[in-house]
């Protein structure tokens, strides 16, 4: 009744809000008709953008107050069409679309949660004219298995040229089976100015993510076989499914502070009418950055019940109990020199050139065990010299970017950035796509052609690293990457294709004993993706179809062939609210699925189990009134319909049947 209570509340309160802003707009008109058109025009000039790195150019994007598929904000296996996860909302997960896939990150622990931690790729920016604040409540499932999220992203600016913004994530879910549950916390402040001659964007983030992990259920007959394992009885309660883990926890705390800042060097272009200066412009030449990034991140582990260490196959710094502690910390400095794009009919191109340096220190759980006597009973021998306590690295790279962001025949860019200090001298990342637009079936098509090429030094923690239950040391040598494709985007018919191939040499990866190891050899991965969406009347049906290949299976498993479909009908009731009503399913193919390991929150390859081959659908009613979206939802609703095998990892299942309701409102101020 509670949540029940919190979502007609929203809705009521954003109806009469928008009620108050008609009647508003209406005493406008009858004063002046200027005025309205004056804040129509204001609210159509609201935009967002996205930072490009490392130098903070623009990238445009879109603000979220659409109707479409609103819904899947609340399903986790929704992060991507195809995405493996241990079940719960704001859990750890991984894609198994391997394009879409970010490369191991420095601080490893974190990529498991990727989805749910903000980051450079996925920050907006807003300038609204007028405050404008998004909120949104969703939530599903009962007592036992509740599952809450609230969003707020607040932007307002000071005048044109300054914004300020703000931004809420919390989200607890209990989870459909036991000792899983979730409690996520991410916060953050933003802000720009952006002035003829000086530009600011920054932001930062704050994230506090607590897991329970449950190791998986202890059989899976729970699942694919109620009826063998409990004597008869084909119903389960989800929450009495025994599990490996019952006590263990894993905590990611971290910060992110962005500071970009930019002065321009120009000249001021005058408009003279009679005489007279009407418009003075100011044209950038070129300017100087300077970019500054700070992240921190602790993870901890913990498993405070002793008889739980046989679900690990050592157990190395105490048997009474496990507490991993490791953080990290990096601080980057980037500063650059450009020469603008556009400011006479010569410079085509915008170049910029820059230096990086970092520095990056590790602190790793303490062994305080004597290993030259005799160890403890119950305590496994240390497999490696010992790890550092704490380290440090200095690293320094030089770098340069050729931009064409504006014309409608071509655009393109290019980052190129050489390792010269520390552990990364003779790294080298590549990176560029160049774009073109023509006529086809009477309207405009994109053709994108891009590349990457990498040469990069192994993070730290994959060659040195120490926990109660396992423990490396490694001299892994550099990865090299090479990626090159193509991309067709067809409006016309709604057609939009992605063709790419990669080689990887040296790739590391977590192996059937969840430890780190390096491939030497190569390995070619094929992807083609194709989303094509259909149109007749009221009737939509939306797909995105990605079939990919790897060449060597044991080192990167992949499901061949996945889909995602959508059929809908879109109308409008009463001229005012906007219905999308209907089912969508993504499935993909059986494969020798990845496992995850939760003490170091990592996904490893194993060759025993199969997933795939399940279809998970969901039907909604996805609405919007005015500002105010909101939906009702089945998720799973085909359980037990299509088969019971539900598994998107080995003993992790998918969340049962769930009935789900979310609301959302643009309070535009």
């Amino acid at each position: 009744m509670k949540k029940i209570f919190i979502f007609n509340f929203i809705i009521i309160v954003s109806c009469l809000f928008a009620n108050s802003q008609d009647r508003l707009g209406q005493s406008t008109n009858k004063g002046s008709d200027k005025t309205s058109a004056a804040v129509d025009t204001i609210s159509a000039l609201s935009y967002a953008w996205k930072v490009i790195s490392p130098l903070g150019l623009h990238e445009p994007s879109t603000i979220d107050t659409l109707l479409y598929n609103y819904y899947q904000k609340s399903i986790p296996s929704e992060v991507t069409p195809a995405y493996a996860t241990t079940g719960n909302l704001g859990s750890e997960g991984q894609t198994l679309l391997f394009f879409q896939r970010k490369e191991m990150s420095d601080f490893f622990f974190a990529d498991a949660l990727r989805a749910w931690i903000p980051s450079i790729d996925t920050h907006k920016f807003y300038n609204t004219r007028r405050p404008m604040t998004l909120l949104s409540y969703n939530t599903g499932g009962g007592k036992e298995t509740t599952q809450d999220r609230l969003k707020m992203t607040f932007s307002a600016n000071a005048n044109a040229k300054t914004q300020i913004g703000a931004y809420l994530d919390y989200l607890y879910s209990k989870g459909s089976y036991n000792y899983q549950a979730t409690k996520d916390l991410v916060w953050g402040i933003s802000g720009s100015y952006m002035g003829d001659r000086y530009e600011l964007q920054t932001f930062m983030y704050h994230y506090d993510l607590l897991n329970k992990e449950n190791g998986g259920i202890t059989d899976d007959l729970y699942i694919t076989d109620p009826a063998e394992i409990q004597g008869g009885s084909s119903k389960v309660d989800t929450k009495t499914i025994p599990t490996n883990l019952t006590a263990a926890h894993s905590k990611l705390v971290g910060t992110y502070i962005y500071i970009n800042n930019r002065y321009k060097v120009g000249y001021y272009e005058e408009e003279i009418v009679n005489d007279s200066v009407v418009n003075r412009t100011y044209i950038p030449v070129s300017s100087f950055i300077w970019t500054l990034n700070y992240k921190d991140g602790k993870h901890i582990f913990l498993n405070d019940v002793p008889g739980q260490a046989r679900f690990w196959d050592n157990t190395y710094l105490s048997k009474t109990g496990t507490n991993d502690r490791t953080e990290y910390s990096t601080l980057t400095n980037t500063l650059g020199i450009s020469l603008l794009e556009g400011f006479n009919k010569y410079a085509k191109a915008g170049l910029a050139a820059y230096a990086t340096h970092q520095i990056r220190k590790y602190t790793q759980t303490t062994d305080t065990i004597d290993r030259i006597t005799t160890l403890p009973e119950g305590l496994s021998p240390y497999p490696v010299s010992k790890v550092p306590h704490k380290s440090s690295e200095n690293l320094l790279w030089i770098g340069a970017q050729l931009t064409k962001q504006q014309g409608s025949l071509l655009r393109y860019n290019a980052t190129a950035q050489f390792g010269i200090a520390g552990p990364v001298a003779g790294d080298i990342d590549i990176d560029g796509n160049l774009s073109t637009r023509f006529k086809l079936f009477g309207d405009s098509v994109t053709l994108t052609a891009y590349g990457k090429f990498s040469n990069q030094e192994a993070p730290y923690l994959m060659n040195h690293y120490v926990s109660n239950h396992f423990i490396w040391e490694n001299d892994f040598g550099k990865i090299r990457r090479f990626r090159v494709g193509g991309k067709l985007d067809i409006p016309q018919t709604k057609s939009f294709l992605n063709v790419g191939v990669e080689n990887l040499q040296n790739y590391i990866y977590f192996n059937e004993k969840c430890l780190p190891t390096q491939h030497g050899g190569s390995v070619q991965i094929l992807s083609a993706s194709l989303n094509q969406n259909f149109k007749l009347g009221v009737l939509h049906l939306d797909n995105k179809l990605t079939y990919q290949t790897s060449t060597d299976e044991t080192v990167i498993p992949l499901p061949k062939f996945s889909i995602y479909s959508n059929l809908y009908i879109l109308f409008k009731v009463c001229g005012v609210l906007d219905v999308q009503l209907g089912v969508d399913c993504d499935y993909y193919t059986k494969y020798k699925s990845i496992a995850y390991q939760p003490a170091t929150m990592s996904f490893y390859n194993q060759r025993e189990i199969e997933v795939g081959n399940y279809p998970f659908m969901n039907a909604y009613a996805n609405m919007k009134l005015d500002k105010a979206r909101f939906y009702v939802m089945f998720s799973h609703v085909n359980q037990g319909m299509t088969g019971n095998n539900y598994f998107v990892l080995p003993h992790y299942p998918l969340n049962p049947r769930k009935f789900q309701i979310g609301v959302s409102v643009d309070f535009a101020n």
